[in-house]
């Protein structure tokens, strides 16, 4: 558990406390659902929620103070000291940004359009053999996230793997100025957020401002078969590390004959070759596994414990989650999903084995903006001619999947439109044998996991 001194937390925030302040608190939360005992409570603010209507709750659970903005009115009865600033956002950044400071971990950021949540998981496994590692948790990418992140670091963590993400322009700098990352890792450059950006080379401007802020002694590690490499590596201030299949990559990646799981790596500095065996499949993985091997290789790991750290690697939830239900292999892949995760996902599961039938259960790809019929029609184009028995397209956007892929030629009687998860769930469960496969892939925002709960559920409504 992180501990904080009263003294700090009001210098690091230009805060007042009023009240007599706690000695130590231990932890940060924002939310009285989950905080512990002793921590310092922080009432945030935003559109729609006001932190502060929790204040009296965060006292009776056991915070040790709470962190408001300077004009807010306490109840008179309010028994936990206040440290009072001009703004609860920012003071929560500027308390994470003081800390990490004062950690003196080397510190690690990792963006991209699509495989920063499994970069990070997998850079942090591998550190983790040798060295006292931090991580974001979860996907936690946003400033109250990553603030709640860096802020849980324990003392004597040496170094720290961070992911940030964005969906509106100058997320990343501001994320930037938060954690002062050392090194930085970017994965692709895709069309999402597309609601938000003019174009996709203005998604990789955004990107790029977590390369502009490293130091000149950092390092960049960078994909160098995405179509926006040579735009990332001129950006950078330091040195870079190029990895990709194609061109003359620092590091070379091919990947093994018939197998989605594994790949050669070469050190072309050295000749040194090293296989990655992933325990997620595809091709895209392997492709995250290398971003994630060449940068712990930086670090000194041995290839062994490199080795180690990869085969301990385990998915964040709903990221090629899988399970049996009765014979049925599931793939909950819809954590989140744009037009480069959908089409990792599908070739993925084209190419696994499948005793029985392959069933695809898509829905809808969120903040494409004016795109996003196009993309969805063009995704549909690309399923037209895969190995399906049939498409379940989910939801409004999911017809203009269906609509895509009929086009291309894909048979009527192997398309079906469902309105709402209840209907994907029920037609599955009329349909599904033992031996058959499913991929559930949509954005987080459809609650795909609807539809696994509901198959895990053998009375369901049919």
């Amino acid at each position: 558990m992180s501990m904080f001194a009263a003294e700090d937390l009001a210098r690091w925030t230009s805060g007042r406390w009023v009240g007599t302040p706690p000695l130590r608190v231990a932890g940060v939360s924002n939310d009285t659902r989950t905080l512990s005992a002793g921590c310092l409570y922080v009432a945030l603010k935003g559109a729609r929620f006001d932190g502060h209507a929790f204040v009296a709750a965060a006292s009776s659970q056991g915070a040790a103070a709470a962190m408001v903005q300077k004009a807010w009115a306490a109840p008179a009865d309010l028994a936990i000291p206040l440290l009072r600033v001009d703004d609860t956002d920012r003071a929560l950044c500027d308390l994470a940004h003081a800390y990490r400071r004062r950690l003196g971990m080397r510190v690690i950021g990792v963006t991209g359009s699509a495989g920063k949540s499994s970069v990070k998981e997998m850079l942090a496994q591998i550190l983790a053999v040798a060295l006292p590692t931090a991580r974001t948790r979860g996907n936690w990418n946003n400033y109250i996230g990553l603030s709640l992140s860096l802020l849980s670091v324990e003392a004597g963590a040496r170094i720290g793997v961070f992911e940030i993400g964005t969906n509106h322009p100058g997320e990343i700098a501001d994320l930037c100025r938060v954690l002062s990352p050392d090194w930085g890792i970017v994965t692709n450059v895709g069309p999402v957020h597309l609601e938000f950006f003019p174009s996709i080379d203005a998604i990789a401007e955004e990107k790029a401002d977590l390369l502009r802020c490293l130091p000149s002694d950092g390092i960049a590690v960078l994909n160098a078969d995405d179509s926006r490499f040579g735009r990332m590596r001129d950006v950078c201030p330091c040195r870079v590390l190029a990895v990709g299949a194609r061109g003359e990559a620092d590091y070379g990646v091919v990947p093994a004959d018939g197998s989605s799981r594994e790949a050669v790596l070469t050190e072309r500095a050295t000749g040194e070759r090293f296989t990655i065996r992933n325990t997620v499949p595809g091709v895209h993985n392997l492709v995250n596994a290398a971003l994630a091997v060449v940068a712990a290789r930086q670090t000194g790991l041995s290839w062994p414990d490199i080795a180690k750290g990869l085969a301990a690697y385990v998915p964040l939830r709903m990221r090629w989650e899988e399970r049996r239900l009765r014979g049925i292999r599931i793939i909950n892949d819809a954590y989140n999903a744009n037009p480069v995760s959908m089409r990792a996902a599908i070739e993925t599961f084209g190419a696994e084995p499948a005793s029985g039938d392959r069933w695809l259960v898509l829905g809808g790809m969120l903040e494409l903006g004016g795109v996003e019929s196009a993309e969805h029609e063009r995704l549909g184009e690309v399923v037209a001619s895969g190995p399906w028995s049939g498409l379940v397209a989910v939801g409004e956007r999911g017809r203009m999947i269906m609509r895509g892929a009929e086009r291309a030629g894909m048979p009527r009687c192997r398309l079906v439109w469902c309105p709402d998860n209840t209907e994907a769930s029920r037609f599955l469960r009329s349909r599904l044998h033992s031996g058959d496969a499913v991929l559930l892939k949509a954005s987080r925002g459809m609650h795909f996991e609807e539809i696994v709960q509901r198959l895990e559920n053998e009375k369901g409504d049919a």
